[in-house]
């Protein structure tokens, strides 16, 4: 659901995840208005920004931090002090795997694979709570967590399962072992399981330059 395996346009369950961590901001919205707040909303991506990304584009947030770009506190906060005086509350949208330089790392903790262990951080309270100490107002957070990974899929993540699902077996039928099926376009492909999970897919240049023209 992150989206970060590079032989394919979209994974699956990114698109579903994505839906709702944009349903989650709307209401976040509603908050943010009726109590002049500036909401933070913390979604899932470790080393990719694209859940982020996608939900901060969708969702009509005011600024977004991932894992690909450095964090500039200051510049977020200038740029939420404009808006917040223009709109009385804001809404920023960061993925879990982001790491501020400000942040005390020795709250990290790892798992028994030494992976971080992300939900215990708590990146997105310690973004609210430093916007809250730099600009005077208000502000909370919201984690979403493991309610991206479940539910009922999107009309997206269902058409693709289904082709995905045909196409898989094609490839068996064929022999052909070893490859993922892709999505390319509108089409659907495939790949060597080296190519699909050599790289990982991150942010590209274009996608930041994007963000940055929307929220800055």
């Amino acid at each position: 659901m992150d989206n970060d395996l590079s032989a394919t346009d979209y994974t699956f369950g990114f698109d579903t995840s994505v839906t709702r961590a944009i349903d989650a901001l709307e209401s976040l919205k509603d908050t943010g208005r009726s109590h002049r707040r500036i909401m933070v909303l913390e979604v899932m991506g470790r080393h990719a920004g694209w859940v982020a990304l996608y939900t901060a584009i969708g969702g009509g947030a005011d600024w977004v931090l991932i894992p690909e770009v450095k964090v500039n506190i200051k510049e977020m906060c200038d740029h939420l002090k404009k808006v917040y005086e223009r709109k009385k509350t804001a809404l920023v949208v960061i993925s879990e795997g982001v790491k501020p330089d400000e942040m005390d790392a020795g709250k990290e903790e790892l798992d028994q694979f030494g992976h971080m262990i992300l939900r215990k951080r708590g990146v997105g309270e310690f973004i609210a709570n430093t916007i809250e100490e730099k600009l005077g107002v208000d502000t909370r957070v919201g984690v979403i967590g493991h309610m991206q990974r479940g539910g009922a899929p999107t009309l997206f993540d269902r058409m693709l399962g289904v082709r995905a699902g045909v196409k898989a077996a094609e490839l068996i039928k064929e022999g052909r072992f070893g490859e993922m099926v892709c999505l390319h376009g509108t089409e659907i492909t495939s790949a060597k399981l080296d190519e699909a999970v050599g790289e990982l897919k991150t942010v590209p240049q274009e996608w930041v330059q994007l963000a940055n023209v929307l929220f800055k």
